[in-house]
Parts: structure tokens; sequence; C-alpha cells
């Protein structure tokens, strides 16, 4: 069973403890309501660490107006005993003050640039900034010598990589695929808000991405998707798009020859859901 720490004393004094001993250090950030997709972030980083430090904080500066901030699950005790089997040393769980000593409003941003304020930052102003602010602070805290993310908000783990660039950070980012159910819904923590109907409904985002998949081009990709996410009973699409995973720029050609990444954005019965697939088009 992991320990649990709050403070970031306790934090620091364990970490200092491991680096004497000269034992690496593996990130895993979240925000709790843990689920086999954080169990695979967890696997990824013991696998890579001599020790494994995993986050959960529910972050106020990346919920914008009239999001589900209050609303959004929180179990650590439930969280500990779901780590019980896992490799994972420590759950850093520190409460709003320890986290932003200085106020949460009046916490330094850390700016995620115009990709910010495209797709999920479009719909969810500020919100990159939010949780670019909380990871580099995470990392300031830890100090690990790697950090484990998922790749199935694709956005933020660009921007992520992005920022350990700006900010000259020597920090490998490890990246683990999405882990689906048994229907091939990507698992989230606001799954469990689905209704029976919505989670059935919900089964259309992965034959989207599916029938996407098999097109011969990214244009021909993203409208397949739109098409059938659009005529989905129940589903409002925000987006669908095609981007550059090297830019996370939308491509416009169909000509496109390489990799591709499609992502969606959905709401279901008041809940949204993201998604993702890495497509490969031409020689």
């Amino acid at each position: 069973m992991p320990a649990i720490v709050h403070s970031l004393a306790e934090l620091q004094g364990i970490r200092e403890t491991w680096r004497i001993a000269g034992e690496s250090v593996a990130l895993v950030p979240t925000m709790g309501s843990l689920h086999d997709g954080h169990k695979a972030l967890a696997l990824e980083a013991t696998s890579h660490a001599d020790r494994c430090v995993l986050s959960i904080f529910v972050n106020p500066l990346q919920f914008g107006a009239g999001e589900d901030f209050e609303e959004y699950p929180r179990s650590l005790l439930a969280d500990e005993a779901f780590l019980a089997d896992t490799l994972v040393d420590l759950i850093f769980a520190p409460s709003v003050d320890v986290m932003y000593p200085e106020g949460a409003d009046s916490a330094p941003s850390v700016s995620a640039g115009p990709l910010g304020d495209t797709f999920e930052g479009a719909s969810r102003p500020g919100h990159f900034d939010g949780v670019l602010t909380v990871v580099k602070r995470l990392f300031d805290y830890v100090s690990p010598d790697m950090a484990v993310f998922g790749c199935k908000d694709a956005q933020q783990l660009f921007l992520v990589r992005q920022m350990v660039e700006d900010h000259h950070l020597t920090l490998p980012i490890l990246e683990v695929e999405t882990v689906r159910d048994s229907s091939g819904l990507a698992l989230s923590s606001r799954n469990a808000q689905l209704s029976e109907i919505a989670r059935t409904q919900a089964r259309e985002i992965p034959r989207a991405l599916d029938e996407a998949s098999r097109q011969l081009t990214a244009l021909d990709a993203r409208d397949c998707a739109r098409d059938i996410l659009a005529s989905a009973p129940g589903v409002s699409v925000d987006y669908v798009e095609v981007v550059n995973p090297d830019t996370f720029l939308p491509l416009h050609k169909d000509a496109h020859a390489g990799d591709a990444r499609l992502i969606v954005a959905v709401t279901l019965g008041g809940v949204r859901l993201i998604d993702n697939r890495l497509l490969h088009f031409g020689q």
C-alpha cells in the first residue's frame, strides 16, 4: 500500500531520502478517481524508475466557469486501495493551500500559448494555462527524473512536452497508450457520471475512430468521424479534427502522407468526453 502525504515538507523529506540513496523518481500526475488507465501510467512509471510518486489533486485552475469542479469525483481512500497491488511508493495529495500557498488566484500562470486557445482550449478558456501551471508546480515540488502522461489527453500531452522544451527542463516525458473498456470506450474518470443510456451512446466514439482509421486520406477520416458522431443519438459534437502530430495544427490537404492524429470532443448527457486516434497515410 503506498503511503499518503499531504504536506510539501513530508513530500520533500521523502524525496531527499531517495536522492541520497541514488534512486530515480517518476511522477504520475492525476486528479484521482483512479481507473485502469491510471494503473497503466503507474506501471510505466515503476518500470522505468526506482520510485514512483502519484499525485492526486483536483486543480481549480483548469476548471472554467460552469464546469464540474465541485462535482468532480474525489475518492482518496478508494484511490489508495486501488493502488495497493502496484509499485507506487507515494501518493502526494495536497490541498489547494499546499499547492498554491500564495492563493490559487495569485499563482503565477504558465501560458500554453496560442495552441492553448484551440480545440479543448477554445471550449474551455484558460484550461491549458491551468494544466501547465499545476504540472510545472508538481515538477518543482517533486523534482522527478521523468513524468508519465496518457495519450488520451493528446493536446495536453503535446503542450506538456512543449512546456518542458520551452523551460529547458531535462525531464523525459513518457507516454502511455489509451486504455479502453471492452466496448472500446476510452477510460476516463468522467465515465462514472454517464447514465446507462449515455454509456451506450458513447460507444459511437470508438466506432467513429475505427471507421475513420479505414479511410484513405486524412480529410476523409475527419469527415467520416464527423458524420458518424453528428448523426449519433444523444451525442453533441464539439469538434472533430485531424492534426499534424508534430505541430497539433489542423491538416487541410488530402495529400498528407505520414502520421496524423484524429481528435474528437463530444458531450453526452451533460458529460464531456474526449478521445483520439493516431492514423497513418501514404508511404
